[in-house]
Order: structure tokens, then sequence, then C-alpha cells
């Protein structure tokens, strides 16, 4: 699931002290659930980066500092099963439209494991036969046979964690490859998928503004579908924040970003998401689910989910630590926490998911994702307006290139002080 924003962070859940508007606080009602996703965590990686707030965890070493063979396969995929079997009753007929293998370093697993998943997936679920089905790849465990294996499995889109193809760069943010891998790996890549994404992040420390276009220039010299370009942000209980570099000042990466989107839209790449952007007809499907405000299981070490009954919505989240993961699982407990959304939270959950959106949303689509009248919020709508943070145009609502550029602002008028 996305967690920075192009420019400034932004908060997934309301702050303490405030909380969303809403004109009806009673009792809610959905006719038909919203479209459902699948999220698979895996939480390994080679190692953890000090930039990166994501549940993931390094593999352990032996003695003498070598990588052991580390994953528990085996006892993991029986763990995903299981914690998947225990939530079938909450989607219990409801098809399946995308899955996304996220961490972490999905690509860390086997071929014949990612196979044998997605095996089980299909025998569980209504998977559609046309289901977008993602895998996050690093370069440094990229491998041709690997590949193949995952496209021979079911995959069918690849998400690259290249990051900067500037060794300098590489070795700033603690990387585990170098840019001659990078390039090895969407080599690959395009070799095994006709739909693949690059992850790319600029505002890097010591990073120019010719510098984070240069690394634009080398992933459109692969003709990528998909590109997603993150601002490097210091988030709290990371190494980067006990240690923090010298980062670029403000303006400078908002000159970065000013470049890059215009360097894209050049390209002939849509900017539909503040950080996503696509050649036609190769839009994440799975991403978008999330910016409409669709429903999504998530299962594995610190998954979270965001489902739809009839008359309420309930958010969970797994246990977080892997092998506290896999012992919670064992005990039939997979679930750390698991809470009703309050009606009057869903207006500002649902802004802060649809306004990421470049193009907005049309003003229907509110009411069948919260069960509430868009009427309830016309008042902060309208001021928004007024203040130049969105823009109607018949039933569409956008946010303009200021409210972009003031996301958080303009989430805000959708909260308000609690009594």
């Amino acid at each position: 699931m996305p967690a920075r924003s192009g420019r400034k962070a932004i908060p997934l859940v309301p702050q303490q002290g405030s909380q969303p508007l809403s004109a009806r606080r009673g009792e809610i009602a959905f006719r038909t659930p919203p479209p459902l996703s699948l999220y698979v965590h895996v939480p390994w990686c080679v190692r953890k980066c000090p930039y990166c707030d994501f549940n993931s965890h390094a593999l352990p070493t032996s003695g003498d500092g070598e990588e052991t063979p580390a994953i528990p396969e085996d006892d993991y995929l029986a763990a995903l099963l299981a914690d998947l079997e225990s939530a079938l009753p909450m989607i219990w007929g409801r098809r399946v439209d995308s899955v996304f293998f996220g961490g972490g370093t999905p690509s860390l697993l086997s071929g014949e494991a990612v196979d044998r998943l997605l095996a089980a997936l299909r025998s569980r679920l209504p998977l559609l036969p046309s289901a977008e089905i993602t895998l996050e790849a690093n370069p440094a465990s990229a491998d041709a046979d690997k590949f193949a294996a995952f496209r021979a499995a079911g995959v069918n889109r690849l998400s690259i964690g290249i990051q900067s193809f500037d060794r300098r760069h590489l070795e700033a943010l603690d990387r585990a490859h170098d840019d001659h891998q990078a390039r090895q790996a969407i080599a690959l890549a395009g070799r095994h998928f006709e739909n693949f994404n690059l992850d790319l992040i600029y505002g890097l420390p010591g990073q120019t503004v010719d510098q984070a276009l240069a690394d634009i220039d080398a992933a459109l010299s692969f003709a990528p579908p998909h590109l997603s370009c993150y601002q490097l942000t210091i988030e709290p209980n990371t190494a980067f924040a006990a240690r923090p570099p010298p980062l670029p000042a403000d303006d400078a990466c908002a000159d970065m970003q000013d470049a890059i989107e215009a360097r894209l839209a050049a390209a002939g790449y849509d900017h539909y998401e503040t950080s996503a952007f696509a050649r036609p007809g190769q839009h994440c499907q799975h991403n978008l689910n999330y910016w409409q405000f669709g429903d999504y299981l998530g299962i594995g070490a610190g998954a979270h989910s965001k489902l739809t009954l009839h008359d309420r919505v309930v958010r969970q989240m797994r246990w977080k630590r892997p092998e506290q993961y896999l012992a919670s699982v064992a005990a039939g407990t997979p679930l750390q926490e698991e809470f009703r959304v309050a009606a009057a939270d869903l207006p500002f959950e649902f802004m802060m998911n649809a306004l990421r959106l470049i193009h907005g949303f049309d003003a229907p689509l509110f009411e069948r994702r919260t069960s509430l009248p868009l009427l309830g919020i016309e008042d902060e709508l309208r001021q928004a307006e007024d203040d130049g943070l969105i823009e109607r145009c018949g039933p569409r609502i956008a946010p303009s290139d200021r409210g972009r550029r003031f996301l958080n602002r303009l989430l805000e008028r959708f909260l308000v002080e609690r009594g």
C-alpha cells in the first residue's frame, strides 16, 4: 500500500485531538461492498534500509556474518494460508480483483513458493482470471530463472525498487544493489514481464535537480509501463531519524518534483496519483483500489486490512514481528488489532485516499464507499474550493495544483477538534 507522498507526509490516521467531519453519525448500511484486493506481506529483506519505516526485518546472520538460508518458506506459507482461511468468513463469495506481494522483499521467495501460494489462493478465493498480480523485487535478488518462475506461476506485474541509478546515491541509501545490478534487473523484468513498475526516490542526500532528472532519463531508457517517484522523507523510528543525512532544501526538492513531472509528461506518462505515473492503460489496478477507498484483505506479518461489511467498515492489523506472527497464527490469533471505523471517520478516510488522485473522483463514489451523503461535507468542500484547494466540474471533485502541493492542509478541512 502507498506510504509516501510526493512532497509532504500524509498522516494515515486522524491525529489525536481531532476527528473527521460528518453530517450523519448514526447507522450506516452498504448495499454492495466495494472491489476487493488481496495483499500478501513478506517481511524479510537482505538488510534494513535506513530510510524505511515499513514492517521489514533483515535476514538473520550466522556467527561469521554470512547470511543464513533464513526465510522459513514452508512455515511462512502455511501461516499465510491459515491466516487467509481464518479471514474467509469476512469475505465469503467476494471476487478478488488484484493481488500484491509486498514487503520486505518478496523476490527473496523461491519461484516454487510463489507458485504454491498462488495455486492455494486460487483454490480458496474467486480470483479473476484477468487479475493483476504484482510482486515487489529488489535488484539484489534479481535472477533470470527466478523471474521466469514468477511469471510462470502467474505473476503478471513486477515492481522493482531501483531508487536511483547513481552509485553514490545508492551507497548513501545503503541499498543492497549497485547501479549495474539495477540496470540488469530492469532488463530481466522487460524480458519476462510486459507490465512492470520502477520505484525511484528523489531528494536524496546531496542530490541536484540535474541528478534527479538523470535518474528519470535512465529509467525512461527502459520504457517502463509505470513509474513511482517518491520524495525521500525522514520517518520516525528509522536509522535516518537517529542520524539524519544532509538532504536538499525544500525549494530544491520542489524544483525536482516539478522537473520530474514535466519530463514524464513530455514522455507521455499520465501523472494519475501523487507519486505514480503510467503509460496509457498501465495504471496500477491494485493501488487504484486503495486510492478509490476499495477493500483489501492483508495477510502476513504486520499486514493491514480494510473490509466493508453490510453495516460497518472494519480495519485490522496482523502481528508485526515474523516470529510473533508465526506463533500467533499457530495459536489461531493472527490479529493484533481490529476495530470498527466510526461513521464520523469515514469522510476523512475517504478523502485521505481519493484526493491523492490527480484527476480526483466522481461524487457518487463517496456515497458508495462511505454510505454517507456528500451533502454532509458540502460546507467543507465549498470552503476548500473557495480557497483554491479543489476544483469541481460537474460530478468530478479533484485537488487543484495548489491542493496537491498542500495536501495536508486540504485534508485538514475534513477534521474538527474533538469536544
